[in-house]
């Protein structure tokens, strides 16, 4: 061979359960080898990386309209902070606009200002744990006293490795909120500069690992005390590319 030639080719019938996903602790990948045998000499061997991007079925779409709720939480300290907020839904597609509001019920703290966060959680091993039960609506772990802390970045178990990482932060508030203030929440997914990916249950990825979404709301005191609410959300793909 010394010419360039093109040799067509289709995997129309190769599955593929989970989308390409470059993780901290896990990546899943897609290569095209190419090689070359010759005579008396060692074959030549050439991988190439290719992109999977999966949609999902008209079916999980319609089971998510119809689990998709608003969130409605209330949290705070026996008389001296009382907060109630919203979330207009909970599953969203990658270019989403997520809306809600954070409505001040009591305020007897000297409130410095207040953060909105998008955090990564990847969990590898542990069976990829049973991932997220996408029927049960409800919070995730919440932590609401000055002596809570803000979710760590690696947290590992016998079987399980954790990571957390905060894709993206912004200032909500500044100052002090008054007793019934309301301030409104509206969050540009697409605007995120870290890659977003779907939310990945231990059923993509034959339990091997998962990879979930949360909005994390953080207060921060005169002190510099944080009082922060995690609440899941599901990411899905919505377009190609």
């Amino acid at each position: 061979m010394y010419t360039s030639r093109q040799y067509p080719f289709h995997f129309g019938n190769l599955e593929k359960m989970a989308e390409t996903y470059h993780g901290r602790h896990v990546s899943v990948r897609y290569l095209i080898r190419v090689s070359i045998e010759r005579k008396f000499l060692p074959p030549l061997t050439k991988d190439c990386e290719v992109v999977v991007q999966s949609l999902p079925s008209q079916s999980t779409l319609e089971r998510y309209a119809k689990l998709d709720q608003p969130i409605k939480m209330e949290v705070g300290i026996e008389d001296c902070l009382h907060i109630e907020f919203e979330y207009e839904k909970r599953f969203h597609h990658l270019r989403d606009v997520i809306l809600g509001k954070v409505h001040f019920l009591l305020v007897r703290i000297k409130i410095k200002h207040m953060e909105l966060a998008v955090i990564r959680r990847e969990t590898v091993g542990g069976g990829g744990s049973n991932g997220m039960d996408i029927s049960a609506a409800g919070a995730d772990a919440a932590a609401n006293s000055p002596n809570s802390k803000s979710p760590g970045n690696v947290a590992s178990s016998a079987n399980a490795l954790t990571e957390t990482q905060v894709l993206v932060k912004y200032e909500i508030m500044d100052g002090a909120p008054i007793k019934d203030e309301v301030i409104p929440v509206r969050l540009y997914l697409g605007g995120i500069p870290a890659d977003l990916t779907p939310t990945y249950d231990g059923s993509t990825t034959n339990g091997r690992f998962n990879v979930r979404y949360f909005l994390n709301l953080v207060l921060v005191d005169m002190e510099d005390r944080r009082y922060f609410k995690q609440q899941e959300i599901v990411l899905y793909r919505q377009h190609l590319g």
